[in-house]
This record gives structure tokens, sequence and C-alpha cells, in this order.
């Protein structure tokens, strides 16, 4: 179906995609638990280890980075705990505290990278927006198999996330351990962001995972068609983002992750079938229509009552 395009472009597409489809089911979970918001701030927090990496190490080895970014990311998700538990800040306000203050440094450290010598040709700029078409099989089958095993962490392990989200009572009173699940959670969605942040950028991550799964939620009131949905949309704003900005010369991937997957949300938005705009202003018109039936019919009752 794709034959006319290069056969690296073909891999990156399907990295693409099966990366949107580990986003949008993380989505969901994030979505759940009340921290979209997440997301963003481990996403953010990940450009400094990247910078990090590459002024240690002197090579763009895309597991070193890796392994940069998702140090960092940890390291924020820590922070983001540390500060909630000994403060009296709240949640949020930690998150964008980590979030400004981690892509901030990054940022500087950027700019000092790329003035060194060697630096202008590091690339790492590519991080910030995404560039998945300058990545290279190795990166891809990378990607590819990273995103494979938290799908089937996900999967696996089902029935403990509905627990861990929608009743945690009863999930502790069966020996599962929150904290754990918490720590699952949190590496998985760190993992998530570190394996796409070449393809969709630092900045613009979090749309693939926030997106998919408040889309999905316009479709089904079940858990698990939600997760299914979302990946399905995650999945589709991946390939199709990729597929858009391989078309031109230096296209960033994630702005145009970003438009497919708005483009997603508009049409979940107006036809979900749960609570889709139209789906909403047809039941409202029912309603409507069965309120002035059975008033007419309660005033002709009187009317004969009376005759």
């Amino acid at each position: 179906m794709l034959s006319w395009l290069s056969p690296n472009t073909q891999w990156v597409l399907l990295s693409t995609l099966i990366l949107g489809m580990a986003a949008g089911m993380i989505g969901c979970l994030a979505y759940w638990k009340r921290q979209s918001l997440m997301s963003d701030a481990l996403s953010h927090a990940a450009l400094p280890g990247v910078v990090i990496a590459f002024a240690l190490t002197g090579v763009k080895s895309l597991p070193v980075l890796l392994i940069g970014a998702a140090i960092s990311s940890l390291l924020g998700a820590l922070m983001i705990q540390g500060i909630r538990s000994s403060s009296r800040i709240k949640e949020d306000t930690a998150m964008g505290i980590i979030l400004s203050v981690f892509f901030g440094f990054g940022i500087m450290m950027l700019t000092l990278v790329s003035r060194s010598a060697g630096g202008s040709q590091s690339g790492l700029d590519g991080f910030i927006f995404g560039q998945a078409a300058s990545m290279v099989r190795q990166d891809v089958y990378i990607m590819l198999g990273m995103a494979v095993l938290v799908i089937l962490v996900v999967f696996i392990g089902f029935k403990e996330w509905k627990l861990f989200l929608f009743d945690p009572g009863f999930a502790k009173g069966l020996g599962l351990s929150a904290r754990w699940m918490n720590n699952i959670y949190l590496s998985v969605l760190v993992l998530v962001i570190v394996i796409g942040i070449q393809a969709v950028g630092v900045i613009l991550m979090a749309a693939l995972l926030i997106i998919p799964a408040v889309s999905a939620r316009y479709w089904s009131h079940s858990f698990k068609t939600m997760v299914v949905t979302s990946g399905l949309f995650g999945g589709m704003a991946g390939m199709s983002g990729s597929l858009l900005s391989s078309m031109g010369s230096g296209w960033p991937t994630g702005p145009f992750v970003v438009l497919t997957s708005s483009a997603i949300f508009l049409v979940s938005l107006v036809f979900g079938a749960e609570k889709g705009l139209l789906v909403q202003a047809l039941q409202l018109r029912s309603q409507k229509k069965q309120y002035q039936h059975s008033t007419w019919q309660h005033k002709t009752v009187h009317v004969k009552e009376a005759d």
C-alpha cells in the first residue's frame, strides 16, 4: 500500500504507528488517574537528560540519549512526588514547576552544546519538535521493541490497572500494592515518553498521550473499549503525522502529529457515540418531543374530563 515510500520510511511509519498505540493506551491510564499534566511535565523534563548524555559521550547514539532522557524524566517524577509530599504545594503546581525548570535548563544546555565544537552537527534540536525522518533502522528497531513492551504491560496487567484506577481500596484488600502499581505506571509513562521524543519531540509528546485518550472518551463508557480506541487513535495520529512530515524536507513530525490528533478529537467531539455534540443534540431534541407529546396527552385528558 505504501510501496512508493522508501523502505526506511516504511519502517519509521510502522514504529510511529506502534508508538502512537502505546502512547494512547498509557494516556488512558494518565486520564483516569487525573495526571494528564504529568505526561507534559515528564516529556519536558527529558530534554536535559538528552543534552547531558550527548555532552558526556560526544556521540548521538539513540540508546545513550534515551537512557539520559529516562534518568532525567524519572528524576523529575521523583521531585514532583517529593514536592507534593513535603510541602503544601499541590500536585499540578509541582508539575508546572518541574516542567518549567527542567525545560529551561534543557534549552540552556542545548544552546551551550550547540556552540561547542561539533555541537552544531549534533541534531539535538530535532528532539524539541521531533524529526522521525532522521531516524535510522536501528533507531526504529529500538523504538518498536520498547513500544511493544509497553503495550504488553498494559494488556497483561489490564485487570490490575482497572482495580488500581477505579477501586484502590478493593485492590488493597486483594493484596495489590498501590506503591508498586504507581511505580510501574510512572515507569511505563516515562518509557513511552523517552522513546517518542525523537519522533514527536519533547514539547508535543504530551499531545500524543492526552488527545487520543480524551477523543476515545467520546466513544465509550467502557474502560476496555476506551483503551483500545485510544490506542487506535494514537496509532492513526502517529502514523499520519509521520507520513505528512516525510513529504517535506526537514519538516518536524510533532506539529503534524498534533494536527492529526486534533482532527480526530474534533470528529469525536461532534460525532462521538457517547458524548458527541451531535448525539447530545439529538437526545435533547428527542426528550423535548417526548415532553411535548406527554404534555399534549395530559391536556387532552383534562379536556375530556371537563367535557
